[in-house]
């Protein structure tokens, strides 16, 4: 199977005050599943994983019904407050949902770097580990040290990185986000989503992600590189096919059927057909 491990659904009348704003034109509307599956259908992707967009429960829930709904999405990344004193419970609840596969706390919009390493969090990661969720780390290059520790603490938790730690393209910053994800990539509990780097990369020309493409498969290798779209938001600077496009021409084809399918159900523990 071909699968998208990260792809976004939102309506606006949630999102008041929050990003999108509305001069990001090509993003700021509804985004549905009646909307993606015919791309889906078109790249010959044959299911994926839904990931949060708000710190909110709420949105949580919201997204665990549309894969009730839906029979291509096959898991849900839902967002909880992991510093909650509750927060054991609430994973707990959200985990006897089927479709949940794992948790993002939004760590790129956290003004403290340094928030994901904290011992307060061992209860919640108690909590995923017991349910067999996945942690996903939603990061910023000054984010890549902070999850290295907090990967060390937990080596019995899954945890993939979104969107390469999202690095500095449009400025040509490489040398030391290259280090701090080697750090990361030396934890065999840490994967990578090769996803998002259009975005990062802005109006330069797409041949600009691929040292960084090819950095991440280098680091993490055909076992840990986690292909994803980033749908809707890649659509700011390009569109869901190129990207699959170009990613499948940066992977060696012996290692299609890993990084564009069987990671992805491996680290989600998906199960096809449900």
């Amino acid at each position: 199977m071909r699968i998208d491990s990260h792809q976004h659904f939102w309506l606006m009348e949630r999102r008041q005050g929050q990003w999108p704003p509305p001069e990001l034109a090509a993003i700021c509307h509804d985004f549905l599943p009646v909307d993606l599956e015919p791309v889906l259908k078109a790249a010959g992707v044959d299911g994926t994983v839904v990931v949060q967009s708000l710190p909110e429960v709420d949105d949580t829930l919201f997204l665990l019904d549309l894969a009730r709904q839906n029979d291509f999405i096959l898991g849900v990344v839902g967002w909880v407050d992991m510093k909650a004193a509750d927060a054991s419970e609430t994973i707990a609840a959200l985990a006897q949902h089927q479709e949940l596969k794992g948790i993002r706390p939004m760590l790129q919009g956290l003004e403290d770097a340094d928030w994901i390493d904290d011992p307060v969090l061992a209860p919640a990661v108690a909590a995923m580990i017991a349910h067999d969720l996945a942690f996903d780390g939603l990061i910023l290059p000054r984010h890549m040290a902070p999850l290295t520790r907090f990967a060390e603490r937990y080596p019995d938790l899954r945890i993939v990185v979104d969107h390469g730690a999202k690095p500095l393209i449009a400025q040509g910053k490489y040398v030391e986000w290259r280090q701090r994800l080697a750090a990361l990539a030396r934890l065999p509990n840490v994967s990578c989503k090769l996803s998002g780097l259009l975005v990062e990369a802005g109006d330069q020309r797409p041949e600009a992600v691929r040292p960084y493409a090819e950095t991440i498969f280098e680091l993490f290798g055909e076992k840990r590189t986690i292909w994803g779209s980033d749908w809707p938001v890649v659509n700011l600077v390009s569109d869901y096919r190129t990207w699959l496009d170009q990613c499948l021409d940066i992977v060696p084809a012996e290692h299609h059927d890993a990084v564009f399918g069987g990671n992805a159900m491996d680290f989600y523990r998906l199960k096809p057909g449900r």
